[in-house]
């Protein structure tokens, strides 16, 4: 039985968050009430931020001490959970300025319980308590997306990306329901014994294809990405920025877990001539189809919000490639790539806040001469951009080339070489429309007095993500490092 002590480590912060969010809801319906709405919202950001950091001064002070029947405190969860109120810290900075609702209180107080809901998702140490975690953070999302009242596409995102979720939450709970048919288990140490002792039955491929679908919907991953660009177009930009980065850094890790813990007695094989039943297979179709998908359907967008929306939904794919690796090696380079993808994406979105906030759009065309207009954005986006790209020494680079020689070395005789090949030819492309926003910062003519100075919070804060990008780039092993030393220590 789980003491009261470890089970006061295991949720506190969660709870320090939970608290957060009702102080933050209580403080903007009673004593800010009458106050300005840029004020409230200054200040609702503020105390947000607070709650988010000393959640994160909890973490930092208290040791990971264990684990219970549903949760697990690790030094990899503990390293993820920090990572993951940083981006909510960044989101909550990107919010400071924005005029897209009156309603700010319960705005922050629903990004905190979101927050809360993906710290659950990275300590979820069974099937069941991950569905929860799930829904925990998909309904605050849901929310967010439609909180712009003005806006009719705000609205329409929101409603697709609810349909889209509440049909791919019925399948991951259906396959849930039919691993723990097969197995008569749903933690995630003990389905693996089982699954192991027993021949694969027909009913598991579809458990396993079942689980796959709702998952790969938090990823945005083809086929099931087709929320993705109108959300990310109509929802408000902060909580654009969240989908794309925190919410897919907790989405993969659990991806991980299941695959790579639980259900790594039938991965099967997807070597060229040597397929073999599996979420290998399975996994490499949907690999393939976001590399592809996404990077063709980028190459025609002029939103620039959208073009990111394609853009997450390749490096997807592109992330999926580190799950074909041998266990020490695939772990390590898929974190890696998620958390630097997360921040470079958050920055991206940031530079897109600010312009917007300043009297712009998201159309490619509302960033011409950008760089005679704000050198620091520019050169902030410019940085984004390559790293996205994949164009060294940024961190980009080193994450994709992690994640293919995961791939390439995760079969004999490189048997998975030519999921490499593709993923490269797919690079390559990317490059072309990534360069367009580029271009159009550096060499266009810029409309006339179409953006005011962008706030200082917000200045530093993408010049803070673009440095770490570019830090994240020139040392890798900055993060690898903490990476390695947290898996040595931790069942993940």
């Amino acid at each position: 039985m789980t003491s009261p002590d470890l089970s006061l480590n295991l949720l506190g912060p969660e709870a320090i968050v939970v608290a957060a969010a009702f102080f933050v809801l209580t403080l903007d319906l009673t004593v800010l009430r009458q106050k300005p709405a840029l004020f409230r919202a200054r200040a609702a950001a503020l105390a947000a931020c607070v709650g988010c950091a000393a959640a994160m001064l909890w973490l930092v002070l208290l040791p990971a001490c264990g684990s219970s029947a549903t949760l697990a405190l690790t030094p990899m969860t503990q390293f993820l959970k920090l990572i993951l109120l940083a981006l909510s810290i960044f989101t909550a900075v990107i919010s400071l300025n924005a005029r897209f609702t009156r309603h700010v209180g319960e705005f922050f107080a629903l990004l905190l319980l979101a927050t809360a809901g993906l710290m659950l998702l990275i300590s979820s140490d069974n099937l069941l308590m991950i569905f929860l975690a799930l829904e925990l953070l998909s309904l605050p999302l849901y929310a967010l997306a439609a909180f712009d009242k003005t806006s009719l596409p705000s609205a329409e995102a929101a409603l697709k990306y609810f349909l889209f979720g509440g049909i791919s939450a019925a399948f991951t709970l259906f396959g849930i329901s039919l691993i723990y048919g097969i197995t008569g288990q749903i933690q995630l140490a003990a389905i693996v014994p089982v699954l192991q002792a027993q021949p694969a039955e027909p009913v598991f491929y579809a458990a396993l294809v079942m689980t796959l679908i709702g998952l790969a919907f938090k990823l945005a991953a083809a086929p099931f990405h087709f929320w993705a660009p109108d959300v990310y177009q109509g929802a408000p930009t902060p909580v654009a920025s969240f989908i794309a980065s925190a919410s897919k850094v907790g989405a993969f890790f659990v991806l991980a877990r299941i695959l790579l813990t639980g259900f790594w007695p039938g991965r099967g094989g997807a070597a060229l001539g040597g397929f073999a039943p599996g979420w290998m297979p399975v996994l490499a179709a949907i690999s393939v189809l976001s590399m592809v998908a996404g990077n063709l359907a980028a190459l025609v967008q002029t939103s620039l919000k959208r073009l990111l929306a394609y853009s997450a939904i390749a490096h997807a794919g592109f992330a999926l490639l580190a799950f074909f690796g041998t266990a020490p090696r695939a772990r390590p380079s898929l974190l890696f790539y998620v958390i630097t993808y997360a921040l470079t994406v958050v920055g991206a979105f940031a530079v897109v806040a600010a312009v917007e906030t300043a009297g712009g759009r998201d159309r490619l065309a509302d960033f011409a001469g950008l760089s005679r207009r704000a050198p620091l954005l520019s050169f902030c986006m410019l940085v984004f951009m390559l790293s996205l790209a994949g164009i060294p020494p940024l961190s980009g680079f080193f994450a994709k080339f992690y994640v293919f020689v995961a791939a390439a070395a995760g079969a004999p005789n490189l048997g998975l070489l030519w999921l490499v090949i593709v993923a490269v030819a797919a690079s390559a492309v990317s490059l072309y429309y990534y360069l367009q926003v580029v271009k159009q910062i550096y060499a266009a003519e810029p409309p006339p007095g179409l953006l005011q100075r962008p706030a200082l919070s917000a200045q530093l804060a993408i010049a803070l993500l673009a440095a770490a990008v570019i830090a994240l780039g020139c040392a890798p092993s900055l993060l690898l490092s903490k990476l390695s030393t947290a898996l040595q220590f931790s069942a993940f």
